[in-house]
């Protein structure tokens, strides 16, 4: 059991471990993304099952991807209404995105910003963060610290004299929907918290 201070969790990520935090979904397992492969091995994690990128504000993840003007410009217009989210948009890879991320398909990447004061505080510190489900690769999600802990005790998650871990991550307690480019379209490859209307 790895619990710190919400400053420790930020100096951990900064030091290359793996760190675990609410989200306005379920809990994420994080950690920079250059480190991408120590979540896969964490998880258990098949590699043809990517992460996805998390940042606390949308202008930190546009250099992770690359379209058309006019792709940006719908991109965006989605952004606007749905992010911060439970949403995952699913966008070409720019050379940036490190091939650890999605090892099987480096041609794309699934990015994020949450509605959670808490993660919006850490990924503004830490900058753009690898992350995925708090649990065991095919398993459900885990919905405790106690259960992370457990689970994953080599994993930093925050004490508990931190900020409540789950004060804000209680009602929806379900995956964020990852909607994907087509280059026309958005193809629904997971419905979860929102409805993407467009």
């Amino acid at each position: 059991m790895t619990r710190v201070s919400l400053e420790g969790l930020i100096a951990g990520v900064g030091s290359g471990c793996v760190v675990s935090f609410p989200t306005d979904t379920v809990p994420a397992l994080a950690a920079l993304p250059e480190k991408a492969a120590l979540i896969f091995a964490t998880k258990q994690r098949s590699q043809d099952k990517p992460l996805i990128l998390m940042a606390a504000d949308a202008a930190d993840l546009w250099p992770y991807v690359q379209g058309s003007e006019a792709e940006y410009q719908i991109w965006q217009k989605v952004v606007n209404r749905y992010w911060p989210g439970g949403l995952t948009l699913v966008l070409p890879a720019s050379d940036r995105v490190p091939k650890a991320m999605n090892p099987t398909d480096p041609t794309t990447i699934g990015i994020r910003v949450p509605k959670s004061a808490i993660a919006q505080k850490i990924l503004s510190q830490t900058g753009v963060l690898a992350t995925t489900s708090a649990n065991l690769s095919g398993q459900p999600a885990l919905a405790t610290m106690a259960e992370i802990d457990a689970q994953f005790p080599e994993v930093m998650t925050l004490e508990s004299t931190a900020p409540d871990f789950f004060s804000e991550n209680t009602v929806l307690s379900q995956p964020s929907t990852v909607a994907k480019w087509t280059g026309g379209n958005w193809q629904i490859l997971r419905q979860g918290a929102v409805n993407l209307d467009v």
